[in-house]
């Protein structure tokens, strides 16, 4: 075989790695220093991506020529793994320091090669039994009762283990599921429990929001989220709008939170009536992040509103306090908008 038909071939065994990528890929990173110099030399840190929402930071021992989208086989325990390469050079030692708290005890794993076909030719038939092996296992797991919800398997790319995802409310005891699992694929077997928020990274989605799930795109740390945030931002307690596929609250609850925070210091305790040429006003509503307060000539609806800003409400509570009552000058939209 000539050396023309070996890169061909080469190459059409890292598409079926890039192709698998694509579809079952998550936590896509961008390289915002792409278009400037090659940094990768500056750090011998290389991110490299698996299946789903999982990464790990590897080293480049060997002082290989890497670059985003290198199919590469790295170190696992035991055995090798098959992953792709998201970030290398400065950008990976950036991203190393962001994500990694506890970076003096991490165990950087090995790059050994970039893989060759006889890895991805191994690393295929890994892939092509994890869904013959999640449905196989769900079957196990309920013919022995056990109080838990397997939610992917995810096959090391040497064939010989394989690790196990799965949520549950409470602890089980999975050391027989364990060894049935074990005898019956004759893998290495690694049970990892995760909970409602990384299951959604796991599976993906769409968002109400038109775009992908934030867990499958780029959050990886999953704060509590409360009612609080959402009485804080003057949301609904509309529960079906507040929940994110996962079931829990939508973690971009808090993604404003803070503004919202630093805005209602701002605003008086409590919402006065204010006294007026035209009659009494009553509030209605407010625009937390605009500083508005919606007020109407009625106290049960909001009938031609008349929406004033925070200046002008504080304004207005110190004329009435010297006994005046200010007229309204300008117009008011039946929308409330001026």
């Amino acid at each position: 075989m000539g050396c023309s038909s070996c890169t061909m071939n080469k190459t059409s065994f890292y598409d079926e790695v890039l192709a698998f990528d694509r579809k079952n890929g998550k936590l896509n990173t961008h390289d915002w220093l792409s278009n400037i110099p090659d940094t990768s030399g500056e750090s011998g840190i290389v991110e490299v991506r698996f299946k789903n929402t999982r990464k790990l930071f590897c080293e480049n021992t060997k002082g290989l020529s890497l670059s985003r989208g290198d199919v590469v086989t790295v170190e696992a325990y035991p055995g090798h793994d098959i992953g792709i390469v998201s970030l290398t050079g400065r950008l990976a030692g950036k991203q190393f320091g962001l994500k990694v708290k506890s970076k003096d005890s991490y165990v950087f794993r090995k790059i050994y090669r970039k893989s060759n076909p006889s890895d991805i030719t191994t690393w295929k038939q890994a892939k092509d039994r994890e869904e013959k092996v999640k449905l196989k296992t769900r079957q196990i797991i309920k013919e022995q009762g056990l109080e838990m919800k397997l939610s992917d398997v995810e096959f090391q790319g040497d064939n010989t283990k394989a690790i196990f995802y799965y949520t549950a409310d409470g602890r089980v005891d999975f050391r027989k599921l364990i060894k049935l699992i074990s005898d019956e694929f004759n893998i290495r077997v690694e049970m990892k429990q995760i909970g409602s928020r990384q299951e959604s990274g796991l599976i993906g989605g769409i968002g109400s929001c038109g775009r992908e799930l934030c867990c499958s795109t780029w959050r990886t740390d999953f704060d509590s989220v409360t009612l609080e945030a959402s009485k804080i931002q003057d949301l609904p307690p509309n529960a079906q709008r507040l929940a994110g596929q996962c079931g829990k609250l939508k973690c971009c609850l808090l993604y404003e939170l803070e503004n919202y925070i630093e805005s209602w210091e701002e605003f008086p305790k409590v919402l006065l009536e204010l006294e007026t040429a035209n009659g009494k006003i009553y509030p209605h509503k407010r625009d937390i992040l605009h500083k508005r307060i919606w007020y109407s000539y009625s106290k049960q609806s909001m009938d031609n509103p008349v929406v004033l800003t925070l200046d002008e409400v504080r304004e207005f509570i110190d004329q009435n306090k010297r006994g005046k009552k200010p007229a309204i000058e300008r117009e008011e939209k039946i929308d409330g908008s001026y």
